[in-house]
């Protein structure tokens, strides 16, 4: 590679780290605290919840790293056509493969990284999730429920232990169940446990109420009453594996005997093909952003800037895409369209860059995203200098 090749890809390489690790770091943390529910209900430790966040933090990265690039990409060209250095390069006669190569290739890399990743590492996390959620709630009444605390267990299913013995003994039983609209259902019981199975909760010496949505109430007493609980317990930490937790191998040959694929083989269609496309995107985006912000230009030419257009085309695109992809369960012409989608996007970016013309977005709608953002950057402009008066006093 050349000297001028291999300062363009640091570059962009570094730029790249840049813009991914906050955006990672952000949504990131934001998916990690909506489950922190699972860990505080269920008294795991510390240790768990570091298990947890680490394991949802595959299904992230694919979806992170092509805007990542996009970003690396348009900034630094940006940079670099503010600086001179693509008019220095274009008067030195280089050839454009020069600025192309680089950059082309770390979206390679970045692609067989995302193919990686999305078929390999996140099918395994997603299991490891579910296996923990199925075995948090197999042991949920019998080992961690506080004594005297009211615990929702499920939707609309909420259980109170007044206290705990030896062998799986529960006193003081209270139960709510209201997860069927026809009817409520109350339980108290002086004892219990749950079987060796965790499946069922045994009750003795209590009464059930059962209250209609018309106000009548019937009350029956019992010695003995066996209350299912292998919804909620997903069979003892036995976890249903669904389409997004497969690997690529599994999709291409699914078992005809898999439970779930039976029920819902259109999902694993749809899986499957968006696998094989979702990987491509960061080779995508790099097309489209070399031929937004890949040319020399005038310091004096108003235009909206490229790392905007960029990030709309690619937000634009990764729709597209996102809504081809989910109506392959239901009509699977689309998957002529989610195939179509990255193959026309980049052969549009290809014929732009081979006739050294410049992609852009429609005049109408550059204009719009230009009044925006140039009010935008007006308003944080008078907003920097009224805070720094007030500072001032």
């Amino acid at each position: 590679m050349k000297l001028l090749e291999t300062y363009i890809l640091r570059r962009v390489g570094q730029m790249f780290l840049v813009a991914l690790l906050p955006v990672l770091a952000i949504i990131w943390t934001t998916q990690v605290l909506q489950r922190i529910n699972l860990v505080t209900d269920s008294g795991q430790s510390i240790g768990s919840f570091a298990k947890l966040a680490t394991m949802i933090l595959p299904s992230i990265i694919p979806v992170v790293l092509p805007f990542a690039l996009v970003i690396a990409i348009t900034q630094t060209l940006t940079t670099m056509n503010n600086d001179s250095e693509l008019t220095v390069i274009d008067a030195a006669g280089a050839r454009r493969s020069v600025l192309i190569r680089p950059i082309l290739l770390l979206a390679a890399v970045v692609s067989v990284f995302s193919f990686f990743v999305d078929n390999v590492v996140e099918p395994r996390a997603k299991t490891v999730v579910r296996q923990m959620i199925a075995e948090t709630y197999a042991d949920l009444l019998s080992s961690v429920i506080e004594e005297k605390t009211f615990r929702k267990l499920d939707e609309g299913l909420y259980v109170q232990i007044s206290k705990r013995m030896a062998g799986r003994m529960l006193k003081g039983l209270f139960v709510a169940d209201e997860r069927d609209p026809a009817y409520e259902l109350i339980y108290y019981a002086k004892e219990g446990a749950v079987d060796d199975t965790g499946t069922t909760l045994i009750m003795h010496e209590g009464e059930v109420h059962r209250k209609t949505p018309d106000g009548n109430v019937s009350v029956i007493n019992f010695d003995s009453y066996s209350f299912d609980l292998s919804d909620m317990t997903e069979n003892r930490g036995q976890a249903t594996l669904r389409a997004s937790d497969r690997d690529l191998w599994f999709l291409l040959n699914p078992d005809p005997a898999d439970k779930d694929y039976t029920i819902r083989p259109q999902s694993y269609r749809a899986e499957l093909h968006r696998r094989l496309t979702d990987w491509i995107l960061p080779v995508v985006f790099a097309l489209f952003s070399l031929a937004i912000a890949g040319d020399a230009r005038s310091h004096r030419e108003a235009r909206l800037h490229p790392m905007v257009s960029a990030l709309a085309y690619a937000f634009a695109l990764r729709w597209a895409a996102f809504y081809a992809a989910n109506q392959i369960d239901t009509d699977p012409e689309y998957i002529v369209a989610l195939y179509a989608i990255p193959i026309v996007s980049s052969i549009i970016s290809i014929v732009f860059l081979g006739l050294h013309k410049r992609l852009a977005v429609p005049s109408f709608i550059r204009d719009r995203m230009s009044s925006f953002w140039r009010r935008t950057q007006e308003r944080l402009l008078a907003a920097t200098g009224r805070a720094g008066g007030d500072a001032a006093q």
